[in-house]
């Protein structure tokens, strides 16, 4: 009897299966805020200064996806009920996540370099994306940097396979951007004003540009300490016509005037004292022009002020909410979300800047 009740159940469900493929349930994007401590908004800083972050939520996956009851619904839920949710079935769930971006339409990128694939969290049409393939013949291998692109493209610096993959709005790749020319990409931005695209090139200690097209322009900087000379850089950002650019065994990041004539300034100093740099990786600034710097040494999210004043940590080494094991990347929205890749947590942590300007005076 239980077998033929076992066979009912999936024949059951092939039907409702079916029926869901042609008419797919939309799931409502959750952040996750359910995971900080029952009635207790989590803020930093976390004495009794004015709060100048409140923590907004954690991506992880399939599992931000909702029906709007909150409960499993269509398809995932049968798989559920008829035991196929075993190992061929496991949820979409982050690994490894490397470095964050969005678009105009709200839609939240991620790469992952253990899943070598890249997440589209699409809020608007309720549903996960896992895009794997890089160019028309090959997936991706080392998804690093990633960055909105011209009329809705994706751009993905992969360092293995050595060029920026081009995606259009539906994830299928166009022509890469910097094969032949670029040894190890792990970082990209792009300057929309000009159209403009800076790419980090670790091995070769440079930033090479590229137009929209994939035409290299010039190349920014090589081997050295001085400005504009770098040790490995890694990240990038771009706000306000400004260049950021980890220079990762540098310990600092620098920042380059894109507009006019090149002026370089720079922010942190090597040592081992909160607010210094060891081992920096990402870098994104708000839209007070505060700038965030990932210390992945010390687990941390550093905030600067405009003018490269230290303000404040968030973070430190753990699992719990609001700190961070191996930190990457960071990337912030138009409504001045924080966007964290925990990497080795295997989640994006959000925090939301309350405003207010010098944020821990």
């Amino acid at each position: 009897m239980r077998a033929i009740a076992q066979r009912l159940l999936l024949a059951a469900a092939a039907l409702l299966l079916a029926g869901c493929a042609t008419e797919p349930v939309r799931g409502v994007l959750h952040f996750g805020m359910d995971d900080a401590p029952e009635g207790k908004r989590l803020l930093w800083p976390q004495t009794g200064e004015i709060p100048r972050y409140l923590y907004a939520g954690t991506l992880t996956g399939e599992q931000n996806f909702r029906s709007p009851e909150g409960s499993r619904s269509g398809a995932a839920f049968l798989r559920w009920l008829v035991g196929l949710d075993g190992s061929s079935e496991r949820p979409l769930v982050l690994q490894r996540p490397a470095a964050v971006s969005g678009d105009d339409a709200g839609r939240i990128y991620v790469t992952d370099v253990s899943r070598q694939a890249v997440f589209v969290f699409d809020e608007a049409a309720g549903r996960l994306l896992l895009w794997e393939r890089a160019d028309a013949a090959l997936n991706f291998v080392a998804p690093s940097g990633i960055a909105a692109g011209a009329n809705g493209s994706v751009l993905v610096a992969d360092a293995e396979l050595g060029f920026v993959a081009r995606l259009d709005r539906d994830g299928r790749p166009q022509a890469p951007i910097g094969k032949g020319v670029l040894k190890r990409p792990t970082g990209v931005a792009r300057d929309p004003a000009r159209g403009r695209i800076y790419v980090a090139d670790a091995y070769a200690h440079d930033i090479k540009v590229f137009d929209d097209d994939g035409r290299l322009l010039e190349t920014i900087g090589a081997r050295g300490e001085g400005d504009g000379e770098f040790n490995y850089p890694t990240h990038l950002g771009f706000a306000g016509g400004m260049l950021y650019v980890t220079d990762a065994m540098n310990s600092r990041v620098q920042i380059l005037r894109t507009e006019g004539k090149p002026q370089w300034r720079r922010i942190g100093t090597r040592g081992l004292y909160v607010g210094n740099l060891v081992r920096p990786k990402g870098v994104a600034v708000d839209g007070e022009g505060n700038v965030y710097v990932v210390e992945s040494y010390f687990d941390t999210l550093l905030v600067y002020s405009p003018e490269g004043e230290f303000l404040m940590p968030i973070g430190g080494t753990g699992t719990a909410t609001g700190r961070f094991f191996l930190p990457a990347g960071v990337w912030v929205d138009a409504r001045n979300r924080v966007f964290v890749a925990d990497m080795f947590n295997g989640r994006i942590v959000i925090f939301q800047f309350l405003g207010g300007g010098d944020a821990a005076r």
